[in-house]
């Protein structure tokens, strides 16, 4: 437990001077090591490459090596085989969408850190249970939104829990979200969507990422 706690506790110092977490499902590993090493030169040092597609270990393998001083991430992080796929890949970080037990005991026994998705008061407990107090609120907006997470937060205050929402976040919300003290950072898909990164619409990509940098200065 302790080398779990230790490990997260250093993951989130790292999550919390980023603040906005690219959520990204790349089906090519070229295109995942482009899209983060225009996230590397703009200054916003961190990525969550989902396993929604298959390139999704290869590419956190490739970006871990080229760019070790970023905090690449895996989310959609369903199953035991999932968790040790991504760690083992190089991931520093692992998400998801749902509260699994199973994948959570995993996760605090192998000493990965991993936030599973919470979005009402009982997943809040019984992922505390197991000593998490890292968790994923999703699907964020389509949940509540800002007034669900801070009714969530309010009764668990005390204990220390932080939060990373994700889910219908854009530049018009998410400043709202990282101003509560619980939220350690926020997770966004729109700044490089599937079918942009298909299309090879990089300038259209690095101008959002400038922009999501620019919001937080």
């Amino acid at each position: 437990m302790d080398f779990y706690q230790s490990e997260v506790a250093s993951v989130v110092s790292l999550l919390k001077d980023v603040k906005i977490i690219p959520v990204l499902a790349i089906e090519r590993v070229e295109d995942g090591i482009k899209v983060c090493e225009l996230l590397n030169k703009c200054g916003l040092k961190a990525a969550e490459i989902t396993f929604r597609t298959a390139a999704a270990e290869e590419i956190i393998r490739e970006t871990s090596r080229l760019f070790p001083e970023m905090i690449i991430g895996a989310g959609t992080i369903l199953t035991v085989k999932d968790l040790h796929t991504a760690f083992e890949a190089g991931a520093k970080f692992a998400v998801a969408p749902g509260f699994n037990p199973t994948v959570v005991k995993t996760a605090v026994k192998s000493g990965y850190a991993f936030f599973p998705g919470i979005s009402c008061p009982s997943h809040v407990e019984q992922a505390y249970e197991l000593g998490v107090k890292v968790m994923k609120f999703f699907p964020a907006e389509a949940a509540g939104g800002l007034g669900m997470l801070k009714s969530i937060i309010a009764p668990y205050r005390h204990l220390g829990i932080q939060f990373m929402p994700t889910g219908g976040l854009k530049p018009a919300n998410i400043m709202n979200y990282l101003e509560i003290p619980e939220v350690l950072g926020a997770g966004g898909t729109w700044l490089a969507s599937t079918a942009e990164m298909n299309s090879g619409k990089w300038e259209v990509i690095e101008e959002k990422i400038k922009a999501a940098v620019q919001m937080l200065s």
